[in-house]
Parts: C-alpha cells; structure tokens; sequence
C-alpha cells in the first residue's frame, strides 16, 4: 500500500508547480533540524520557567526563535533522488547520517524545512527496535506488516520465505524477549527486504549476524537494486559503499559538504580525513596505536 511522508513549512502549492518528466522519489529542501539544550534540565525552577514560557507563547517556541539555544543536527541539507538511485550518504560519527535518515522516514519532524519520500518504503534503521517484546516473533512479523500498511492476507503468502530468510528456527515462535542479540536484528532485515518496498533506507544494517548470513543480506540488497528499487545507504565501509552506490552525499557537521560521483566524494572525504590524521601527529604513543588499531579494522 503506497503512502507518502511529508512534512513542510509554508510554501507554494506542489499542485502549481511546473513538473519534471520525471518526479523525484526523495526530497530533502533546506532541512533543518535541531534539539534543545539539555543544561539545567534536572532543576524544577528551570522546568517551570519553561513550562511558564510555553503557555504564554500558546503554542511553544517558533522554529526559528532560540536558535542560539538549540543543537543543530542538520543544517540547510538540500538534495534530490530519482527512482532507481543507489545513494550512499557518508561523513563522521556525529554528521547528521541517522538524523537525516529519520527525517526522511518520518520518525522525526525537521525544525525548518522540507522532507518528502514518495511511495512504499522500507527503513533499516535500529532492525528489531520497534519489536513488542511480549508478542512472538510470528506475532510482529504481521504487526511490522502492518504498520507499512499490509494486510495479514498480503504477508500469508511470504512469512514462511520471512522466516527462512531469518534464520531463528523455532525462535520464530518465542516471545521476542527471549531473543539473542543478533535474532531482533536478522528477523527485522528479513522483515524489511520481503514487504517489496519502492525505497530502502540502509543505515549500517548490512552488518546483521555472522559472515554468512551478512553476504545474504549484501545479495538480496544488491538484488533489489538490480530491480530498481531505490536505495538509501549509510555505512562507514568505503568498499560496500562503492559497490551498491553510484552517487554519495558527505555530511559535515550537520552540513551537505558534497554529493556527486561516489569516487570523487570518496576521495573528497579520505584526504579529509587523512589531512586530521597528520594534524594529529604529535599524539602520544598509545593514541597513535589506537589510531592503528582502528584503522586495520575499518575503511574510514
């Protein structure tokens, strides 16, 4: 069942808008997003000032007051993505990867700005997260199903193909809290590649499970694209990144630094790094050996 997120500030009417052949899938326009400040959160006269505060403003702090006050996750990202796409967004722990994710699938709402997906999608992010933990894993297969708006009569006919993706065996009929660590996560991916979205949003989790059941996860992803599906992708592997992706977008502080060919970005982003790298050659010994360490394990 096709739907469609969408969260805008006031502008002009898409109904009067000149449209293209063809209508971009993604939409991300002068998207904004920022959190309050945590200080003094714990202290009641601050607590009432604020409350205080909401009431006489009716409504609560407008989206442009109090900047100052907020912690920008996303700053002024623009950018476009067309049916069929395979797009990888990269950049440091702290960028903005998983808060643009959530704006785009509707789990958070940008502070300014415009977030659209259109169609069926399907998000990777936290796999297993969103499970009810007393129900069965058979259970939140349909629950999963319908929150992406499928009927038990539409799921019947894969949820054996479900399971078996999965690989949990008889844990598909234990209640999810008696789940291992890495059940939630394989029974979520399995979830998420058989309900045929028109997007997939990736974000790290095709490093689900042991190596085996990792490659299956590359191959039914690499499958879906050979199909035409949409593709989101955040990773910190700059192989996988060049292998599902023709296009990435670098974020930097909460800011599109780039977005083109993915080896041009990729190379952008590697001598960046590599520049923080010498800056940082005065470190001591064990920095620098963790340094090392981290970087035999790792990509970027």
């Amino acid at each position: 069942m096709p739907r469609t997120v969408v969260f805008d500030s006031p502008r002009l009417d898409s109904d009067a808008r000149p449209r293209a052949a063809a209508e971009p899938v993604i939409v991300a326009d002068q998207v904004w997003k920022g959190y309050p400040r945590q200080t003094d959160r714990l202290m009641l006269k601050h607590d009432l000032k604020q409350l205080m505060r909401r009431l006489k403003q009716r409504g609560g702090e407008t989206a442009g007051a109090g900047g100052k006050k907020r912690i920008w996750a996303l700053r002024d990202v623009s950018f476009t993505v067309q049916p069929g796409e395979s797009v990888a967004v990269i950049g440091r722990n702290g960028s903005g990867k998983s808060t643009l994710f959530k704006v785009l699938c509707g789990i958070t709402r940008p502070t300014l700005g415009d977030a659209s997906v259109s169609g069926h999608f399907s998000a990777m992010i936290a796999l297993g997260a969103g499970f009810n933990r007393e129900r069965t894993g058979r259970e939140n297969i349909y629950l999963n199903a319908a929150i992406h708006g499928w009927e038990p009569k539409q799921i019947q006919p894969v949820i054996d193909d479900i399971i078996e993706f999965a690989e949990i065996g008889e844990a598909i009929d234990w209640p999810v809290k008696r789940y291992s660590s890495g059940m939630g996560p394989r029974l979520g991916f399995s979830i998420a590649v058989h309900i045929a979205p028109d997007t997939l949003f990736i974000d790290e989790a095709l490093s689900v499970g042991d190596a085996g059941f990792r490659e299956k996860c590359l191959e039914r992803v690499l499958e879906m694209k050979a199909q035409g599906r949409t593709i989101m992708f955040v990773s910190h592997s700059a192989e996988m990144v060049r292998l599902l992706c023709e296009r990435s977008i670098w974020l930097h502080q909460g800011k599109l630094r780039l977005d083109g060919p993915t080896t041009t970005v990729l190379d952008a982003y590697t001598a960046m790094l590599e520049a923080s790298q010498d800056e940082g050659h005065g470190a001591s010994g064990r920095t620098k050996r963790i340094r090392n360490a981290i970087d035999a394990d790792v990509d970027f």
